[in-house]
């Protein structure tokens, strides 16, 4: 399954400037890889770091969460009256810096879902080399929609 922008954000709530989803590649019965484009426009680089603009490595596990949701979001028919927060956050690991023109493929490993939680695997990649990992436990709760989602 790959997904565009469009229908990315049918499933997930977030928009700029914290959409950090691009495009989802591919899916299966146990991953999903998704992409962000990383760019100098982002508004994150105008203060980490000015000169020396790196992407916030809490912003790489936001955005790999976000392709979990998906991944959740798609397993249980992309009801769009439901949202995923974090609940736990195990193993991380930053190794290397994500910049300007880097694009960033998130490969995301299922270890255990259940109706209203997923437990995952991600790892980030810049290239061929693993900018990131992280063990993250999502939660998924019933919301009332506003009009603005």
């Amino acid at each position: 399954m790959e997904l565009t922008i469009q229908d990315i954000q049918k499933f997930l709530p977030h928009r700029y400037p914290f959409l950090l989803v691009d495009r989802i590649l591919e899916s299966g019965e146990d991953y999903i890889i998704g992409i962000k484009n990383v760019t100098i426009n982002e508004p994150f680089f105008q203060g980490h770091f000015p000169g020396i603009p790196v992407m916030p490595g809490v912003l790489i596990i936001e955005a790999m969460a976000q392709v979990s949701g998906i991944f959740f979001f798609n397993t249980f028919g992309g009801e769009q009256d439901r949202i995923t927060y974090f609940a736990g956050l195990d193993n991380t690991k930053f190794r290397k810096p994500v910049t300007p023109g880097d694009q960033l493929r998130m490969e995301i490993r299922i270890n255990r879902i259940r109706k209203t939680s997923v437990k995952v695997h991600g790892t980030a990649y810049v290239e061929q080399d693993i900018a990131a990992e992280a063990d993250l436990l999502l939660i998924m709760e019933m919301i009332e929609r506003s009009e603005t989602l």
